[in-house]
């Protein structure tokens, strides 16, 4: 038993320094080439032997070789599971914490009890977002933090200002995205600085788009999806 106890100890150490020789060569070998791959975020093994996850920017994700002589660019497929292992590991890596969000640079918006929780990034400007605000507005007993995005222009800045510089900012917001009645400017010395906050933290977790909405799970949904999928997720989420 000792003797098999010492084989499995030894054996295990070998494919750890095999993965680490290899993580090693391929962080050598992509950033000597390509300058891009100067800053890889993290390497690791794939369910495919000999093959390497390695990932940049976030959740930017490519495949190689142990070498880094080769890169693949695409998903990654469970043929026999009929899953995307790709897509499950961008889901995972951009997931973010409810309670790591910065509430503070958002404005609430309480329907029913408020018991169920979502976090929104909108820019006023965007069609999508009004459509899906028309539609949101079926959902009852949930709490909206409402951060606002302006990505779209420098109008959008300016309606962002006007939005969280207003006496009621969940009312000013409503009517400009439900009734199209524009927000007042925003008085001198109004602090805006949130605004800004709100880009920088985007940028961090890559939120590329509005809507873009997260769940009390972490888990995020891009677009200005239906009411009723809105309901099954703040459901799941729980």
């Amino acid at each position: 038993m000792k003797i098999i106890r010492l084989l499995a100890a030894v054996l295990a150490c070998a494919a750890t320094f095999a993965a680490t020789a290899g993580e090693a060569e391929i962080r050598k070998n992509l950033a000597a080439r390509f300058p891009q791959f100067s800053q890889i975020e993290e390497v690791r093994k794939t369910p495919i032997a000999g093959l390497y996850e390695v990932r940049i920017s976030g959740s930017e994700i490519v495949y190689s070789d142990e070498q880094g002589n080769f890169l693949v660019q695409g998903e990654m497929i469970d043929v026999k599971a009929r899953r995307n292992l790709t897509q499950e590991r961008v889901d995972k890596l951009n997931e973010v914490a409810f309670d790591k969000l910065p509430v503070a640079d958002a404005f609430k918006i309480v329907r029913g009890n408020g018991q169920r929780k979502l976090a929104v990034f909108e820019d006023p400007n965007c069609g999508y977002c009004k459509h899906f605000e028309k539609d949101l507005r079926k959902v009852d007993n949930v709490t909206v933090y409402l951060f606002l995005y302006p990505v779209l222009g420098p109008d959008s800045n300016v309606k962002s200002r006007n939005i969280w510089c207003s006496k009621d900012r969940a009312k000013a917001w409503t009517d400009w995205m439900v009734n199209e009645i524009k927000p007042e400017g925003a008085a001198s010395g109004c602090d805006s600085a949130a605004l800004d906050r709100n880009i920088a933290f985007g940028r961090k977790y890559n939120i590329t788009g509005t809507p873009t909405l997260i769940f009390a799970d972490g888990t995020r949904t891009p677009g200005a999806i239906p009411a009723t999928q809105v309901e099954k997720q703040l459901s799941a989420a729980k």
